[in-house]
């Protein structure tokens, strides 16, 4: 977007919070999740939450939708309102938990993973976009300390 004489500079708030950092990674964040999760509930029917349990099921064999929750860090509810729907649409199933007969565990379908590839590639074509500016080091650089510290967040219990 090119900014016109009298535009406001929205970046002065950057510096200016009381938490610059996190306001800067969640800025980051949104920048490159919501258009791209607009683009997938009009193309694909899917919200956020829905997609984040094909996400977690293409890289786990099988999880319950407590540990989804858990690794996304979204709220259990959107999480299982979520399940209800993707096991309608046939991109998950449910499968018993044999240490648990109470619980069921989740798996991703077939047709599940050809949408999450879909879905996947909006995601790394934003991306690329955001992170072009940087140059390979700087983007090395940039991985190594968000994986850290998303490391870290992951250990916290809130």
């Amino acid at each position: 977007m090119v900014k016109k004489k009298g535009d406001l500079d929205y970046s002065n708030i950057f510096e200016a919070v009381e938490f610059p950092d996190a306001y800067k990674v969640s800025y980051l964040a949104n920048a490159i999740v919501f258009p791209t999760y607009e683009d997938v509930r009009k193309d694909f029917g899917l919200v956020r939450a829905e997609y984040h349990l094909l996400l977690c099921l293409a890289h786990y064999p099988e999880l319950t939708a407590q540990e989804v929750a858990r690794i996304t860090r979204r709220p259990r509810n959107s999480i299982s309102r979520a399940v209800h729907r993707m096991l309608d649409l046939g991109f998950l199933k449910r499968v018993p938990d044999p240490s648990d007969a109470r619980q069921a565990k989740l798996q991703i379908t077939k047709e599940g993973k050809i949408m999450h590839k879909k879905i996947s590639a909006y995601l790394v074509e934003r991306e690329a976009e955001i992170f072009s500016i940087l140059s390979d080091r700087e983007r090395e650089n940039f991985r190594e300390l968000i994986r850290k510290l998303a490391n870290f967040a992951s250990t916290l219990k809130r």
